[in-house]
Formats: C-alpha cells, structure tokens, sequence
C-alpha cells in the first residue's frame, strides 16, 4: 500500500514540506481507538500516540487527530508506539456535537464524499436525513444519500420520491448491499484515490456496504431482526480501509443522537486552489458555469484542474447559502 493509494498527492506534499526537514515521516490516521491510534506509513500500519506538546496546543478535542487525518509521524528507536507530532491542515471535517457534552466530536477528516448510509423500513426518517445532511454541510465534503435494503422491498420508488425536497445538488441512490444491487452507481465517487466516509444510524448495513465495497469482508454484519427488519449494531469505531480498485472507505459506528456542530474554521482552506482562480476572472461575481472570461473553467480546459472540485466546491457554496437563509 503507497501514501499515494491512501490519498497522498502533490498538496498534501506541498505542505508536509516543513515538517520532513525535521524528521518527520508522513502518515494517515487509519484507525482511532480509545488509548491509541493506527497510522499507516505507505509502507506498513503501526500503533501510535500523541505528544503532551500536541495535546497542549489544541484548543477542543475535534483538533487531536482522527481517522483520515495526515500526520507527522517520528517513529521510535526503542521500540515504544511511534508519536504523533503534527496534524496537516485539514480539507474537510465531519464533525458533530458529542453526545452528552457540549465539546465538539470529529467523526473522520479529509473525506472528498460522505454517503448518508438509510435503509428501507423503520430507519427511513426525513427530519433524521435533513438532520445528517445539515453534518455533512458544515463539512466541505459532497453529501450523497444511499437507500440501502432496495432488495428487501418494493417501495423504493416511493421512498426516492419522498427526497425531491432534498437540494438538487444532493445525489440519491437506492442499492441492495447484501445482494450487490446498484452498487456499480457508487464507483464513480471513489476516483482519483477519493476517501469516503459512511456514516448513518444503527443497523441500516454500513458495515456489509463496506465489505462490498471493499470487495471483501473486513467489517464484521448481522443479520437484521425479524421483528421490525433493521439490522443489528456492529461497527465499535471508526476505520479507514483501503480499496484495491482505488480510492479508501471509512466506516463508522451507527450514530444515536445528532447535532451539528460549525465546522467552517476547520474546513477554511478546503478550496484553496480554485479561490486562488477567482480573482483572475473577467467578472468580480463570476459563478464559474458559463460565463466567459471564468479562469476556472480554463483551468478545467486546459486540465490544471478536475471538474469535481469545481462540483465539490459549488456544492459547499450551495450549502452555505441555505444556510444563510
């Protein structure tokens, strides 16, 4: 497994710079667990810590790193857990309210797509989808609703039809995981190495849409119950796996209680390089779709950059002005 298989690319270079002069390996949180961390190098995974430095410099808890976040890693020559010195400046942050406590939770770090994993039956909730999706637009990561269980009945038109409320920049896609049904439609949101993140409620199959993802089983799945159809609690925290076909899928544990949390300090940069276009545009208020003169679309032309940031970014924008209003 390469840095660059985990997402590693020319910007998370440019700015891990600094840090390699002082002995520092790069590295990306793959896995959070209660007295320590995963990292994974490029080269193998191993346990890891945080400096009392690190710790001290932060001021709430979503800034200690979590899963998807690259680090600065300084491996140990006495054979204790390597330590984590430096956390890179994040792209995205789904972060959340912690439950029962008035303090920020970070949910995963520098994830491109966030599939807000509902299923057919009891799970499919309006105001909990409104709810999740308002997470993932204080986010700067691209929202995309995922029905799953499409194989277990025969209302998934009608439960498509309830989400045209939804902004029509928010994607919908009804699959069967278990049965692989539409599964194909979701590929697309992985390329160029894209980290995704799964989140949704208890039972609704994020772990067995993992596996299938994925292309084989690493998540551990239940049967859903008899009595009311829902699947069962499996996933205890958060993971960041590797695809072979490209691009890494993080799963989550099933979230009981939901609230936003302003994550827009966390995510200030995430569009860096199309803010640095802007102001080379003919029009000071360009929206950058198809006015002439627009120094983005140039840049997609001419393949300086990918037209998914741009539909990231316009996304975000969206977003904002919603919830502005």
């Amino acid at each position: 497994m390469s840095l660059e298989a985990l997402g590693w690319n020319s910007q998370w270079r440019e700015m891990f710079e600094p840090h390699g002069s002082n002995g520092l390996l790069p590295a990306r949180v793959v896995g959070e667990h209660r007295s320590h961390y995963t990292v994974a190098t490029g080269t193998t995974e191993l346990p890891a810590g945080t400096t009392g430095r690190l710790r001290n410099s932060i001021e709430q808890r979503s800034d200690l790193p979590g899963v998807g976040d690259f680090v600065g890693l300084r491996l140990s020559e006495s054979g204790s857990p390597a330590t984590i010195e430096v956390v890179l400046p994040r792209t995205s942050a789904v972060i959340r309210k912690a439950s029962g406590k008035p303090e920020p939770q970070l949910l995963a770090a520098n994830v491109d797509v966030v599939f807000v994993v509902t299923a057919q039956g009891g799970d499919f909730n309006m105001p909990r989808i409104h709810r999740y999706l308002a997470l993932v637009q204080q986010s700067g990561a691209l929202p995309v609703i995922v029905v799953n269980k499409s194989d277990l009945g025969n209302d998934v038109i009608g439960l498509i039809g309830q989400t045209e409320g939804f902004p029509t920049d928010v994607p919908v896609h009804a699959v069967g995981a278990r049965a692989r049904d539409g599964l194909q439609v979701l590929e697309r949101y992985f390329e160029n190495n894209r980290t995704v993140v799964l989140i949704g409620s208890s039972g609704v199959g994020k772990s067995t849409l993992t596996n299938k993802l994925l292309g084989r089983d690493v998540q551990a799945t239940q049967a859903i119950r008899d009595h009311d159809g829902r699947g069962r609690h499996t996933t205890t925290f958060r993971q960041l796996l590797v695809r072979p076909q490209g691009g890494a899928i993080i799963d989550t544990p099933g979230l009981r209680g939901l609230e936003a949390w302003n994550a827009d300090d966390a995510c200030e940069g995430a569009f860096d390089d199309i803010e640095k276009l802007a102001p080379d545009c003919r029009f000071s208020d360009c929206g950058h779709n198809t006015e002439p003169g627009c120094a983005v679309l140039a840049a997609i032309a001419q393949g300086d950059l990918k037209a998914e940031r741009l539909a990231e970014y316009n996304a975000r924008a969206s977003s904002k002005r919603r919830g502005a209003r």
